[in-house]
C-alpha cells in the first residue's frame, strides 16, 4: 500500500490522537494504602491520579459493590478475581479530601476490613483519604500540639448528660490566668460530636495555624447538634429549639464555668457545615446577643435583611466548594458588605459538598476570627 505525504500526515495524526485518548485513560500502577487503612491492611489503596482501588475478601458472594464512585451510577462493581476475592477501581479520579464508603455484598451493607471506621450518614462508615495538593495545612507536624478533651455536661432539658469535645491549643495550662475565645463549631447532618477532629482535622489545623504565627489561639467546642433524628429530606421537620437549649443555657455557660474562657459576645463564635451551618444561621439569628461572630460552611447564606442589628456582627463568613453553589454564596458576601456588614466569601476549589472543602474553609475562617 503506498501513502503520499497527505495520507501519511493524517495517518500519524490519527494514531497521536488516538494514543493521546488511550493515554488519558491509562490509570498509572502506583497504588499506595489509604493513609485511612486498618493496620496492616493493603486496601484500599489510592494513586498519584487520584483514583482509588478496592479489594474485598467474599469468596461466596455473587456480587460486590463499594458506594464510591463516579456520576451518580451506584458506585464501582467489583470483579471477582482468582483468589476468590473481589477487586475494583474506580471509573476516574475522586475529589481531593475524605471521603465516607461502604461496601454492598449480595445486597447487604457493610463497612470494608481494611478501612478504618467515621461516623457520617448516621452511621459508622469506612473512609478513605485521597492526597491533597495542599494537605500540608491539616498534616501532623513536629509543632505543639493542643488538646481535644472529651466533656460530660448536665442538660436539665434533656434530662442527661451530654458530650461535647473541646479542642485548647498549645500552652492552654501553662498560665491559668490567660483567658481565651471560643468558637462553637457544629457538624452536618449524619454526623456527630467525633466529625470535626476525626474526618474534619480541627485540632491539626489550628495547631499549624499556631505554629506559623497566623492565628491568635481559641478554643473550640464540638457537640452532637441533635440533628440525626430528622430523616434525610426532612429539614422542613426540624425544630431547632431543643438544640438551641443545650448550646446557648446549658453548654455555654458550662465551658465558661469550666474553661479559660473570655465569656462574652464579642468574643465568642459559632459556624457550622452543612446541616450544621442552618444551625449555626438559626441560632445567631434567633440570640445576637450571643455570638458576634458567623461561618456558614456550605450551610446557606445570610442576606441584609437577617441582620436587625450590625453593631452585634463582627464577620460572616460563608463558604462552599466550587462544585456546588459558588456564585450563590460570593453574591450573598457582596450584598452583606454593600449593606456595611463585614462578610467574607471562601470557595474551595475542585471539591463539593465534602470534608476537603470544610477543612479548607475552617482554615480561612480561623484567621479572621477575634481579630
Amino acid at each position: 500500500m503506498k501513502f503520499n505525504a497527505a495520507t501519511l500526515t493524517f495517518v500519524l495524526f490519527c494514531y497521536a490522537t488516538g494514543m493521546a485518548q488511550t493515554n488519558a485513560h491509562t490509570v498509572t500502577e502506583d497504588f499506595k494504602p489509604s493513609t485511612l487503612n486498618q493496620p496492616g491492611k493493603e486496601y484500599p489503596q489510592v494513586n498519584s491520579q487520584r483514583y482509588a482501588r478496592f479489594k474485598i475478601e467474599a469468596p461466596a458472594a455473587d456480587s460486590v459493590r463499594v458506594s464510591l464512585g463516579l456520576g451518580g451510577r451506584g458506585g464501582t462493581k467489583l470483579q471477582k478475581v482468582g483468589d476468590g476475592s473481589w477487586m475494583g477501581t474506580t471509573e476516574g479520579p475522586m475529589d481531593e479530601g475524605f471521603h465516607y464508603y461502604h461496601v454492598n455484598v449480595d445486597g447487604g451493607t457493610f463497612n470494608d476490613p481494611g478501612a478504618l471506621n467515621f461516623y457520617g450518614s448516621t452511621r459508622w462508615e469506612s473512609g478513605i483519604e485521597i492526597p491533597a495538593h495542599d494537605q500540608e495545612f491539616y498534616a501532623l507536624k513536629d509543632v505543639p500540639h493542643g488538646k481535644v478533651e472529651q466533656i460530660l455536661f448536665p442538660s436539665k432539658s434533656t434530662n442527661t448528660s451530654r458530650r461535647a469535645f473541646v479542642y485548647t491549643p498549645p500552652g492552654y495550662n501553662k498560665d491559668q490566668s490567660k483567658k481565651y475565645p471560643v468558637l462553637y463549631l457544629q457538624h452536618g447532618w449524619g454526623e456527630d460530636e467525633t466529625a470535626w477532629s476525626n474526618q474534619g482535622h480541627a485540632n491539626l489545623i489550628m495547631d499549624n495555624l499556631i505554629a506559623e504565627g497566623k492565628i491568635e489561639p481559641f478554643l473550640i467546642v464540638m457537640t452532637y447538634g441533635m440533628t440525626n433524628e430528622i430523616k434525610f429530606g426532612g429539614l422542613r421537620n426540624f425544630d431547632i429549639t431543643p438544640f438551641q437549649t443545650v448550646l446557648v443555657d446549658e453548654l455555654i455557660p458550662y465551658v465558661d464555668a469550666n474553661f479559660h474562657t473570655i465569656a462574652d459576645q464579642s468574643h465568642r463564635a459559632m459556624a457550622g457545615l452543612s446541616m450544621g451551618g442552618m444551625e449555626t444561621k438559626m441560632i445567631t439569628l434567633n440570640k445576637p446577643e450571643v455570638f458576634s461572630y458567623y461561618g456558614l460552611l456550605s450551610g446557606g447564606t445570610y442576606s441584609p435583611e437577617d441582620i436587625k442589628d450590625e453593631a452585634n456582627v463582627n464577620l460572616i463568613f460563608l463558604s462552599c466548594g466550587s462544585k456546588e453553589r459558588p456564585d450563590a454564596v460570593k453574591s450573598a458576601a457582596a450584598a452583606l458588605k454593600e449593606a456595611g456588614i463585614n462578610a467574607v466569601s471562601y470557595v474551595s476549589e475542585g471539591t463539593a459538598h465534602e470534608f476537603q472543602t470544610w477543612r479548607r474553609s475552617l482554615h480561612e475562617l480561623a484567621p479572621l476570627l477575634f481579630n
